[in-house]
């Protein structure tokens, strides 16, 4: 039997962090808590749990930049709780790397069936390539630094890539080999929470192309699949 799924929740007020780690508790989830960004790094530290609960608007080390630390070295789920009402800041949340949000005050069931839908999403799609995670990726004749999300060809000479492009080749090349229909692109991209904002995986893919094929029109590295997506069919080793 699977143990359940373990869930932290990163807030500075004391109430909420009571309150939802005790209903989800109530259902199931193994629970731990943080009061802050420091916190939850030691947390990180002794393992990871299987989604983040995370307040955006936090003294210190806020939620944005916690995030950005979060998805800098994993893919751990993270949903925001934020009192912005904003589209913009909602946005931005999701651009770099939130999964889903939720706006103060929130009722703690909408919390959990948002909690439910994300770890199914992330549960369904295919499983990464473990030996590609390296800090330097090699294909063809393309050099690509994760780290530092720099694309060098083999002249030397770096291209420019867009963060929505970075993650799009990166998706791809964690699952080559593999067809990644468009709905488990934009889940590997930027989560299902922001596809009304996308502009379309099939426009990155086209922008992608241009950047990396000899020729984009007979392209040898992203290969499309007519009603199932996409594939990186180049074959990827550690630089």
């Amino acid at each position: 039997m699977e143990p359940a799924p373990h869930i932290a929740i990163v807030d500075d007020h004391r109430d909420i962090r009571d309150l939802v780690g005790k209903y989800l508790a109530q259902h199931g989830y193994r629970i731990s808590t943080a009061e802050n960004g420091a916190a939850l790094r030691r947390l990180l530290e002794a393992g990871a749990p299987d989604l983040v609960v995370l307040d955006v608007m936090m003294p210190g080390e806020d939620g944005l930049s916690l995030c950005r630390h979060i998805r800098g070295t994993t893919n751990l789920p993270i949903i925001f709780l934020t009192a912005m009402v904003e589209d913009t800041d909602r946005i931005i949340g999701l651009e770099i790397g939130a999964d889903d949000y939720l706006t103060k005050p929130f009722n703690p069931r909408e919390l959990l069936a948002r909690i439910k839908a994300v770890l199914r999403r992330v549960n369904s799609l295919p499983p990464q390539r473990d030996k590609l995670k390296a800090r330097a990726l090699r294909f063809e004749h393309w050099l690509l630094h994760v780290g530092r999300r720099e694309l060098v060809g083999a002249d030397g000479t770096a291209v420019a890539l867009s963060t929505a492009e970075f993650r799009l080749l990166k998706a791809l090349i964690d699952h080559a080999g593999l067809v990644l229909s468009r709905d488990q692109l934009l889940d590997l991209t930027v989560g299902r929470a922001a596809d009304s904002f996308d502009r379309s995986i099939d426009n990155q893919v086209s922008r992608l192309r241009k950047k990396i094929e000899v020729d984009p029109r007979n392209p040898m590295l992203i290969k499309t699949h007519w009603g199932g997506g996409y594939s990186f069919a180049a074959e990827v080793r550690e630089a």
